[in-house]
């Protein structure tokens, strides 16, 4: 848009200083003409008194040499033989005609003016010759010649054209000027708009927009910010809502709870009471999180965070207990000490219970599982693997809705979805491979400065994993004893 508002005005400028400046530098050509030949015309009459007293050659000389042309050999004096007409060529006449000074004019064109009595200017070599017809006393017709050199009738006029085209650029150099400043006016709110909008997208629900600029862009911005404004109300009426069902689940998750301690002792009694516990669980923290009111920073993250060591051996210690029912063997790794991440624990704790619901419903009873933390510096990794089956397409299982496990039935692939948002909220990903247990690996890369992992990095990710399971092997073989 700058550049077009510089082009337009460009345009327009250039056009409008053509029109006027090329009329106006032939109109100074002309008047540079018409001054030169009247200062001609104003030399030719000094020497008309001196023709109308006589017309002796000494005194006409005379006469001539005293003018400032004549005395630069610019003025001459054609009179006519007595006795004959204008029209006659006297030359060969008695007497003949007389002429006094630098002569340049052809002999016609004194004759023409002679017969006509009109001053004539015509074109000799250096200039122009200006013809001026005097009267004589005894009724004949006198022509005075006055040379006007070829530089006096141009005189001024290449300079006051330098002068014009210097003006005319001025004009063009300050319009474009004005343009561009007027240009940057209307773009800057335009790019602040669009960047504004960008944030939104991204979900910084912070984002505002001064209200600057034109009248249209000041509108456009009021229109944003109200939009943004609706869309915070809309998203604080949702998770109001989203409270409200899950609580509304409380009173019929009591009767079951009550139910569930009815049933006695026993496997099926206790898996139904640890469900029915697990279920309250989830709906406490979708009220919790639908009620919180989490504030963003510039970057978009969330400023609380948790200790990811806390979260992931109190929900570790939840599911230990059906995996122990289902005899699954358990094994949990670098927990012991804290690992503050920008992550909210209801999210990591959401994260983490998708991920080993998923080992519990799309492995078999008996399978084993692990989950390792390593920190890395600038980011923390948390490993989830099993030794199941494993996923035949890791790609389709990363699509939202689609199923864990190829062949598997009953599965959105919500629960990976969830993990993958809550990685991606840090800067970090999520990918799935092998497992050094010979199933499904599901790593996860929190970052903790909001920074997405370079490649060197991810090298990195592959490189703990494998320490990992080289670890794995080594408490397997010790816990084995010696080979006999």
């Amino acid at each position: 848009m700058r550049w077009a508002l510089v082009k337009v005005c460009l345009a327009v400028t250039a056009m409008v200083v053509i029109a006027f400046a090329v009329p106006l530098g032939l109109v100074i050509r002309e008047m540079a003409s018409d001054r030169a030949f009247s200062d001609a015309e104003r030399q030719a009459g000094t020497i008309a008194p001196t023709l109308s007293i006589t017309t002796d050659r000494e005194e006409l000389t005379r006469a001539v040499l005293s003018t400032e042309p004549g005395d630069r050999g610019h003025l001459a004096v054609h009179v006519p033989p007595p006795g004959k007409a204008p029209a006659e060529d006297a030359e060969g006449a008695a007497g003949g005609p007389l002429d006094i000074g630098t002569r340049r004019a052809t002999t016609k064109d004194v004759a023409t003016v002679q017969k006509d009595g009109r001053a004539s200017i015509a074109e000799v070599t250096g200039g122009f010759a200006l013809l001026q017809p005097t009267a004589l006393s005894t009724g004949e017709i006198a022509v005075v010649e006055v040379f006007v050199p070829e530089g006096e009738v141009s005189n001024g006029v290449a300079t006051a054209w330098l002068m014009l085209a210097g003006v005319g650029v001025a004009l063009i150099v300050g319009s474009v000027a004005v343009a561009d400043r007027l240009g940057v006016r209307m773009v800057q709110p335009a790019q602040r708009l669009a960047g504004a909008a960008q944030d939104l997208g991204e979900g910084r629900l912070g984002t505002r927009v001064p209200e600057e600029g034109p009248t249209e862009l000041r509108s456009a911005a009021v229109a944003f910010n109200s939009m943004a404004d609706q869309v915070v109300q809309l998203l604080a009426n949702e998770r109001e809502l989203a409270a409200d069902l899950s609580h509304r689940l409380r009173t019929p998750l009591t009767v079951l709870r009550l139910n569930a301690a009815s049933l006695g002792e026993g496997p099926a009694a206790e898996q139904t009471r640890a469900a029915v516990q697990q279920l309250e669980h989830e709906v406490d923290t979708i009220i919790r999180t639908a009620r919180e009111q989490r504030p963003q920073t510039q970057g978009g993250q969330p400023e609380a965070g948790c200790d990811a060591s806390e979260v992931i051996r109190e929900r570790m210690g939840f599911w230990s207990a059906l995996a122990e029912d289902e005899g699954r063997e358990v094994r949990l790794a670098g927990v012991d000490r804290t690992v503050r991440i920008p992550v909210a624990r209801p999210e990591l704790a959401a994260a983490l219970d998708a991920l080993l619901g998923n080992v519990f419903r799309h492995t078999p009873e008996g399978t084993a599982f692990a989950v390792d933390v390593h920190h890395s510096g600038d980011a923390v990794i948390v490993l989830v693997s099993d030794a199941g089956p494993g996923i035949d397409d890791p790609k389709a299982a990363l699509a939202r809705g689609a199923s864990g496990r190829a062949g598997s039935s009953g599965s959105t692939g919500l629960g990976l979805d969830i993990v993958r948002r809550v990685a991606e909220s840090t800067g970090g990903d999520l990918r799935i491979g092998r497992s050094v247990l010979g199933g499904t690996e599901v790593r996860i890369w929190i970052g903790l400065h909001g920074n997405r992992p370079e490649r060197g990095r991810r090298g990195h990710g592959r490189r703990v994993g494998r320490r990992i399971g080289r670890q794995r092997r080594e408490e397997n073989r010790a816990a084995a004893g010696p080979s006999h």
